[in-house]
Order: structure tokens, then C-alpha cells, then sequence
């Protein structure tokens, strides 16, 4: 077996059927798996001279706090029928996490999961519960009336990556530069998706919309795939839209938005779940943590830092399960070692240890979760890979008291 470079004319057709054999792609439906490869870096593994594993990449940015850090997003791992059980996604996964942070920058990856542990093998930990939130759009309180909308649709992907992009974003929210990202997701959804929105922008740019896919045009459920807005009242004024649904659509699915409570804006919530019957219009609300991620530069990380709290010296000894999926080759080892950190108003991270200083011992996937604020250290001490004393475990509880992380994009 051999990893290099995903080559359009020498894979397209090898990855056209890992995507079929895994189900990502209905026939006819194929046009997508181009834009998504045109996202960013790919690589492939071979067996007997054919591509049968693919790893995709998105390089962006994520917000921590007020910062923008450099990120890569895993946004495809696929695998073919005969390849199963080889180690090739793990390796391949390696190969192109060291890529993004050599060849990139990439301090922090991020990747959606299939199912807990399997990433947890490369460093990844798991992010935050995302609710996601079923009701009645006719029972939103929302009291303006929204303006006539633009109708979007797939040709207009480049305006609605744009309006991604510039959208308000919070703690943890992800950026993905490649427009083609969008436009392979524009792309997927069935051809009933559409899109509304405003052009409010002093050039006419695209300030908030969301893009909807309906299971049934008439009378729903309709599941909003992404809303973006910039403003309190952009935001409003889209769940006023949504209102306007409210005589012929029985349901509405959607994310909620980050530092948002949807309840707060439903008119007698708990009544409509104990009314509403069956699966396909059951007005409720649901979690999952589906999304994982890791630090692939520790220094670099602590560097962009900027806590509120008391500052908090400490020894990290860090462990890193990746190294043991590197090639021997890879400038890049993961971030397995031994620092002194400092995390307070300024911040940082170097090698060594100081004796008269605590220590924290972690996996990286654990302290990923600590640093994004996923968990409180002392939670993090009883159901994942993470000890100190309990002084320390405190201090950290202050130190990295931060708002959820809500990375706001599905990859």
C-alpha cells in the first residue's frame, strides 16, 4: 500500500466508487464529490495501483474568544468495501493532519464523527452538545413582518458562501474559505431545497438567510440546513419569515444558534410536545456531540490565549496517540511532551518542566476539550484522561470558563 496526493484524472473515477460503495453518493447524483474536492488537499491509499481510502481537508480559521486561529477541517473519510480493516484512515488521516499544520499553519483540526471513539485514537475529543430544535413555525412569537425575501438557489453559492463567511460568529465558530465547500453542499441538498434572504449589505451583499431543504414542500418538516445573520434584528426578522410558514407548514428543524434559547421565542412549548404526535411532527428538541477536535500546536494555541480570570502556571505532560500513525518520514509528531503553561491574560506554552510548579497530566484529545472550554478540568478528571491535583483542577474550573464552543458549520 502506498499514501500520496489525491490526482483528479488518475482517482476521480476510484473515489466515484468508494463514494457509491459507502453511500455518499446517489447515482445521477455525483456533481457534489468535484466541489468537495476542490475544498482543499485530499489523499488517497492505494492497494494494487487503485485509490481505495480518501481523506479530505478544508483549510480555515476558528474563533477562540476573539481570536482567529488557523484550522483544518478532516471534512471527508472514506473507505472502500475491500479496504476495511487495514488501518488506512488513521494513517492517511496522520499523513494529512501533518500536512495542514507544516505546509498550512493549522494549529487545531476538526472533524464530524460517525460514532464516539474511533478518532479519539488520533487526539480527537469531543466537543459540546448541539440541540437541535422541532416546532410548529406558526407558534413563534416573533412580532415583525418580514420584508419580501431573495429566493437562492444553487447558481447563487458564491453569495451565499460570502454571507457564511461574514456571518456573526461566537466562540468556537468555523470558517472554511473554499466556496466550493458551500456550493458541494448547495449541491447535495435534494432539488426542493431553496434558499431566502436579504441583501443588505452597502454594496448589496448577501447579510442573512438560511438555506432549507423540506421533506415535504407542502407541509414540511422543513430542516434548516444553516441561518445566518449579522445582526439581533437580521436574525429576528428570518425567524419572522419562518413565522410566515406557520399556515401551511406544520414543522420546522433547525440548529440553535449560539447564546440563543429558541424556547424563549415559542408560545407554550411544552404544550405542543405533549400535542404533537409521531415521529415526522414531533414538536421537540434533541442533542448529540457530534463533532470532535484536537491541537496540533500547543504553543501556537496557548500563544492566541487571552483568558479573563487569574493567570495559572502549570506542568502539562501531554500525551499524543498519533505519533504511532505517522510515517517515519513526517516533520510533524503530534504534540505529545512535557511544557510549562501559562494561562491567564497573556499566555503560553514551553518545553520543559518546573519543579516547583503542579503538573497536569493529559491526553491531547482531553486538553483540547479543557482549552475550548467543552468540559471544566474537574469534570474532564472523572470521565476522560485527565489528573491533577485538586487545587489545580479548580483553578483550571476559573481559568477556562468560557462560552460553549459552537464550531456553526457541518463538516
Amino acid at each position: 500500500m502506498s499514501f500520496r496526493s489525491y490526482d483528479p484524472g488518475r482517482d476521480r473515477e476510484a473515489v466515484r466508487r468508494i463514494w457509491h460503495e459507502v453511500g455518499w453518493l446517489a447515482p445521477g447524483r455525483e456533481e457534489p464529490m468535484h466541489w468537495w474536492l476542490e475544498a482543499g488537499p485530499a489523499f488517497v491509499a492505494e492497494l494494487d495501483g487503485a485509490a481505495e481510502c480518501l481523506v479530505q481537508t478544508a483549510p480555515g480559521s476558528i474563533r477562540y474568544l476573539e481570536e482567529e486561529l488557523p484550522f483544518v477541517c478532516i471534512s471527508g473519510v472514506s473507505t472502500s468495501r475491500i479496504a476495511r480493516r487495514q488501518g488506512l484512515p488513521r494513517r492517511l488521516i496522520a499523513a494529512a493532519l501533518s500536512e495542514a499544520v507544516m505546509e498550512q499553519g493549522a494549529v487545531l483540526a476538526g472533524l464530524g464523527i460517525f460514532d464516539q471513539g474511533f478518532y479519539d485514537q488520533l487526539g480527537f475529543g469531543s466537543g459540546c452538545y448541539e440541540h437541535w430544535v422541532g416546532f410548529d413555525p406558526s407558534q413563534l412569537t416573533v412580532g415583525m413582518r418580514p420584508r419580501v425575501p431573495r429566493r437562492l438557489g444553487g447558481e447563487d453559492w458564491q453569495t451565499v458562501h460570502q454571507s457564511r463567511l461574514a456571518r456573526r460568529r461566537g466562540h468556537g465558530a468555523c470558517n472554511l474559505r473554499a466556496a466550493s465547500f458551500t456550493r458541494g453542499d448547495m449541491l447535495r441538498s435534494p432539488k426542493a431545497a431553496f434558499g431566502l434572504g436579504y441583501c443588505d449589505g452597502p454594496n448589496g451583499e448577501l447579510t442573512h438567510h438560511f438555506w432549507c431543504t423540506p421533506d415535504d414542500l407542502e407541509q414540511g418538516p422543513y430542516h434548516i440546513g444553516w441561518l445566518t445573520f449579522q445582526s439581533r434584528e437580521q436574525f429576528l426578522e428570518l425567524m419572522a419569515l419562518l413565522r410566515s410558514f406557520g399556515d401551511q407548514v406544520h414543522l420546522v428543524r433547525m440548529r440553535e444558534p449560539q447564546g440563543i434559547q429558541l424556547q424563549d421565542l415559542l408560545s407554550r412549548p411544552f404544550k405542543q410536545r405533549a400535542v404533537s404526535e409521531g415521529p415526522r411532527f414531533g414538536a421537540n428538541m434533541h442533542s448529540s456531540a457530534y463533532w470532535q477536535m484536537r491541537i496540533c500546536d500547543l504553543p501556537g494555541c496557548l500563544a492566541r490565549t487571552r483568558l479573563r480570570g487569574a493567570e495559572v502556571r502549570f506542568n502539562l505532560r501531554l500525551s499524543d496517540p498519533i505519533e504511532r500513525y505517522l510515517d517515519g518520514r513526517s516533520r510533524w509528531r503530534g504534540v505529545g511532551g512535557e511544557y510549562v503553561v501559562t494561562a491567564g491574560t497573556s499566555s503560553g506554552a514551553e518545553n520543559g518542566m518546573d519543579s516547583a510548579l503542579p503538573t497536569v497530566s493529559a491526553s491531547v484529545g482531553a486538553f483540547t476539550r479543557l482549552w475550548l472550554g467543552v468540559r471544566p478540568a474537574s469534570g474532564l478528571a472523572i470521565t476522560d484522561s485527565i489528573s491533577a491535583p485538586q487545587p489545580l483542577l479548580e483553578a483550571l474550573d476559573w481559568a477556562f470558563l468560557l462560552p460553549p464552543p459552537k464550531p456553526d458549520w457541518d463538516f
